[in-house]
């Protein structure tokens, strides 16, 4: 944990990746970041494979918070978690609008709660748009985003790229977006400050940075970047594995093309004028093809590392595990305040090099910190125990 945060509360109503995502990154900072779960608790802490601490994917995306477990449905529920938000900087949610209307949650009635709050809803599809009311998983946003299309632009099939993209970048986009707000907040901008985080819009975004293209300049301008979508820009064959190689500039592909013996390509008219070059980018990747299985994947490394040509072997998640770069800095090292039997975990990947790091608090069990959380925000001990006692509130141990 860096304590860049410290002071700022965060009421995180989050669920499977989106939600806790964001969150663990602003507790990664320090902020104090309050779980709120149903009794059951978030659904990812039953995802396969299980370990101490719950689901992979729950230990992975829960750092740094405490627990509070509470039946939202009920009225004496709602009414404790906005004595909560009442104390809070921060309200973030990945609920459906109308699910968090329903429960107290929407905008209007946590402004009115709390007037400097920043209430953050990162939800599906943005509320201007006809699209406002559908569901969305990242499968659904990554199809309907231009991201699963991709692929047939190479004339395949559609296909999904194989990790939680959307919810990840949109959390990323929902971190930065109150950490803005709070910042404004602490220049003296009035409160309460709405952030809408899409994924679909965020999606969009992220795929369209550099696919926008020609499009960007006409109506009937063509999408896609035509580097990136070459059907040859792909890992290539070594004579024992896979490797990718990235000459960028013209001066990388001079280098390259010299330590291939085709130096003469460089006195081209094409090769010399860059926006030729770059309509001729499939000639050049081809040339990658037919010379890389020549030798094998260390050799090309050496040799392109030498030229200064950046290269890299293509990498399986296992072999993450046994990356030499990785170990020297210890990036899955799991600290000792971690339950015994974790074998590694994700770890924050900024740095703050001038800032002291504080240690991290493991994923703590459904409703460990209920207790704790509702003293601070001013019940006494017998109501407490009646919130408990009658089913309202889950608590752990304490």
């Amino acid at each position: 944990m860096i304590p860049l945060l410290k002071g700022i509360r965060v009421v995180e109503i989050g669920a499977v990746v989106l939600g806790p995502y964001a969150g663990q990154i602003l507790g990664d900072l320090g902020a104090e970041v309050i779980k709120v779960e149903p009794l059951e608790g978030d659904i990812a802490r039953n995802a396969h494979p299980q370990g101490p601490g719950g689901g992979a994917l729950f230990v992975n995306n829960n750092r740094n918070k405490r627990m509070l477990a509470i039946d939202l449905k009920r009225a004496e529920g709602r009414a404790a978690l906005a004595r909560l938000i009442g104390t809070a900087d921060v309200l973030l949610h990945n609920m459906r609008v109308d699910a968090a209307e329903r429960l107290g949650l929407g905008f209007d009635a946590v402004a009115a709660i709390n007037p400097r709050i920043v209430h953050c809803a990162a939800i599906g599809f943005g509320q201007a748009g006809q699209y406002r009311d559908r569901p969305a998983f990242d499968d659904i946003i990554q199809a309907a985003s231009g991201m699963a299309g991709l692929a047939m632009h190479h004339g395949g099939a559609p296909q999904f790229v194989p990790t939680i993209v959307a919810d990840k970048v949109a959390a990323l986009h929902t971190v930065y977006g109150i950490l803005a707000a709070l910042v404004a907040r602490e220049r003296g901008q009035p409160g309460p400050f709405r952030v809408e985080v899409p994924m679909f819009e965020a999606m969009v975004a992220f795929l369209m940075n550099e696919h926008l293209a020609e499009a960007s300049f006409a109506e009937d301008g063509a999408t896609g970047y035509p580097r990136v979508l070459s059907a040859n820009r792909r890992p290539f064959r070594t004579a024992d594995g896979w490797i990718a190689v990235l000459p960028y500039t013209a001066e990388q592909w001079r280098r390259f093309l010299a330590e291939i013996g085709r130096e003469a390509l460089c006195e081209e008219a094409w090769f010399r004028d860059a926006r030729t070059r770059q309509t001729r980018i499939d000639d050049l990747y081809a040339i990658l093809a037919e010379s890389l299985p020549a030798r094998t994947t260390d050799a090309w490394i050496e040799k392109l590392s030498a030229r200064d040509v950046p290269c890299a072997r293509i990498a399986t998640p296992n072999d993450l595990l046994h990356d030499p770069h990785l170990a020297e800095i210890g990036f899955f090292d799991v600290p000792e305040v971690y339950p015994a039997g974790l074998a590694r975990m994700v770890p924050q990947p900024v740095r703050f090099e001038t800032v002291s790091p504080a240690p991290d608090a493991p994923p703590a069990g459904i409703g460990a910190d209920s207790r704790a959380v509702l003293r601070d925000c001013g019940h006494d001990d017998a109501a407490i125990e009646a919130l408990v006692a009658s089913g309202v509130v889950g608590t752990g141990p304490g």
